[in-house]
């Protein structure tokens, strides 16, 4: 198969700044290993990438900060930060976003015209919220994905969802009517989407030119379980681990609580991995049951720091309740671990077909019961998480990713080829 030259869209794109960025940071590395590309990028991303030195393929800067800027600093402002109120900030990259391939556009028009590119591949943003100008604007076929979005809040959260200013959530659905919407998923010549939940959001979208396709992806070299004894094996003690932002939607609480109120795990261990506005409230939880002892916050971490907390780890309790990717959990079964979700969104998605434990998600305090019987299970009937555990790094090493840019590599040759893409249905 001849390699296709590939003009990638990044905009979020940066080997060290957690969540979107490194997805799309890993999925351009990778698809230069598949293809001949050209990245292209915001400039904020400049210092990094050229500090790693392991992109493949030209780079080019696209600085639209004289509107991005100002647009993050009121995002910011209306925030309160950046670690709640995720909608306000989609809403505010609006703009700056169209200013990004507009500008693209004007930088590479002739040397699309000329043929320099065989595809066009926009990455990130994954949101189908914000839409491509340069979508069907040029003669190369166009690829835009994978994408991930229109994930409800669960009825009996509002509390959380009041506690992580999501009231813009409201007006979600208004993307549709906005400049450049309708006809970006009209005019893509293939969509790639992760999860069933975004699938049902692309209704202007041909369904013979969508794929399935999550965005989450692993690197085996950091993520993987050499050197780890097997998951609830021996005498114990046995560790818990929780590990993402500790914000309201992911509901440390849930994990936090649970343990902290289960006599089968009294002699065990909870880690809580990462940081944020809920900290103080879980630290005075875990007071209060008087479990400072079993329960340790150990602040955010490195990619590398927390695959070896899940080596050293049996158990991955992640009850996060709108988990859109979940790209956390494929690391942890990467690494041997029993993972514990609750059954709604990508986690749940990801645990199907016996690869975890998928608690029914009910209202809090119901969640909590489940959750704690399910972490009992693990402590006194541990027989048949080995085949669990296998079939989730199974599960886990098709998201590898390099093995996610060779099946894009055959999705690219397929476009070139005018075939459908209809039949690409492995991550379904």
């Amino acid at each position: 198969m001849v390699r296709p030259r590939v003009l990638i869209l990044a905009e979020d794109c940066n080997p060290e700044w957690p969540s979107l960025p490194i997805v799309g940071y890993n999925y351009a590395r990778a698809l230069g290993r598949a293809a001949d590309i050209t990245l292209v990028t915001h400039v904020r991303n400049r210092a990094n990438i050229e500090a790693a030195r392991d992109m493949t393929g030209p780079v080019a800067y696209i600085d639209t900060e004289w509107l991005a800027a100002p647009m993050y600093r009121l995002a910011r402002a209306l925030r309160g930060g950046d670690q709640v109120a995720w909608s306000t900030s989609q809403i505010m990259a609006y703009l700056p976003y169209l200013a990004f391939e507009h500008q693209t556009l004007r930088q590479f028009r002739q040397r699309l015209a000329r043929g320099d590119f065989d595809l066009i591949h926009r990455i990130t943003p994954m949101s189908p919220t914000l839409p491509s100008p340069i979508a069907g604007r040029t003669r190369q076929p166009f690829v835009i994905g994978p994408l991930n979005g229109n994930l409800d809040w669960p009825a009996a959260y509002g509390g959380e969802q009041r506690r992580e200013k999501e009231r813009l959530r409201a007006l979600r659905g208004a993307y549709r009517v906005l400049p450049y919407a309708r006809r970006t998923w009209r005019r893509a010549d293939c969509v790639l989407a992760a999860f069933q939940h975004t699938i049902d959001d692309l209704t202007a979208a041909d369904p013979a030119r969508i794929v399935p396709f999550p965005e989450i992806g692993i690197d085996p070299a950091i993520f993987h379980a050499r050197g780890r004894r097997p998951a609830f094996s021996g005498p114990g003690p046995f560790r818990f681990l929780y590990a993402g932002r500790l914000v309201p939607y992911k509901l440390p609480e849930a994990a936090v609580r649970a343990f902290a109120t289960s006599p089968a795990l009294a002699g065990h261990r909870l880690s809580i991995i990462g940081d944020g506005p809920e900290r103080p409230r879980l630290e005075a939880m875990v007071a209060e049951a008087g479990a400072g002892d079993r329960i340790t916050f150990e602040g955010r971490k490195s990619q590398a720091e927390v695959a070896d907390a899940m080596r050293a780890a049996d158990a991955f309790v992640f009850p996060s309740i709108r988990e859109l990717g979940a790209g956390v959990v494929i690391e942890a079964m990467a690494c041997g671990m029993v993972c514990l979700v609750a059954d709604y969104g990508a986690p749940g998605a990801l645990a199907a077909d016996g690869r975890g434990i998928a608690v029914p998600l009910r209202p809090l305090e119901e969640l909590i019961v489940d959750l704690r019987a399910a972490m009992d299970r693990c402590v006194t009937d541990p027989a048949p998480l080995g085949a669990m555990v296998a079939r989730a790094q199974t599960h886990a090493a098709r998201f590898d990713w390099d093995e996610k840019a060779r099946y894009t590599a055959q999705i690219y040759d397929a476009l070139l080829s005018g075939r459908p893409v209809a039949g690409f249905d492995a991550y379904a």
